[in-house]
């Protein structure tokens, strides 16, 4: 059924992509992932807490005035993500369960979890998501940095739906 937004009809078809970076500590990323976000048209990033220190804004490049964010201390995502019932809660994470990003196909209605720096996502958040994606990798660093993995991610999201 859909619902009149704005002028816009909803419904399960409309793109709507949310960014949680509530786990991302480094404000450097923090303020990457804003710029990114905001550069690619995502409907909402959570980060931990506000901060609108200069390091912040420099990295964000006033992204951070046209990106709408929200904020999720990491002691609540837990919480948090269990009232986000109506996404598809996809964690984006190396593991043994993920599945590789290119062979996924995102609901329009997609909340991609991001990791810490270094350790990634805590198993029981990783639980609470629908889905474990991986970006394949071929050479012999095992990983990405942050923002850039939620880029190439949020990259896929309007690939398949924009």
């Amino acid at each position: 059924m859909a619902h009149q937004v704005i002028g816009t009809a909803f419904n399960d078809h409309t793109p709507c992509l949310v960014v949680c970076a509530s786990l991302v500590e480094k404000i450097t990323n923090q303020a990457a992932l804003c710029r990114t976000c905001e550069v690619l048209g995502v409907n909402r990033l959570v980060l931990p807490e506000p901060d609108d220190s200069w390091e912040f804004r420099k990295v964000a490049v006033s992204a951070q005035r046209w990106q709408s964010v929200e904020y999720c201390a990491p002691d609540q995502l837990r919480q948090w993500l269990w009232q986000q019932q109506t996404y598809t809660r996809v964690a984006l994470a190396l593991g043994v369960a993920s599945q590789p990003l290119v062979n996924y196909d995102f609901a329009a209605k997609t909340l991609l979890v991001l990791g810490r720096e270094l350790t990634g996502i805590p198993a029981d958040i990783e639980a609470l998501c629908d889905v474990v994606l991986a970006i394949p990798q071929y050479g012999r660093v095992e990983s990405l940095n942050v923002q850039t993995a939620g880029a190439i991610a949020i990259y896929e999201y309007n690939r398949q739906w924009r």
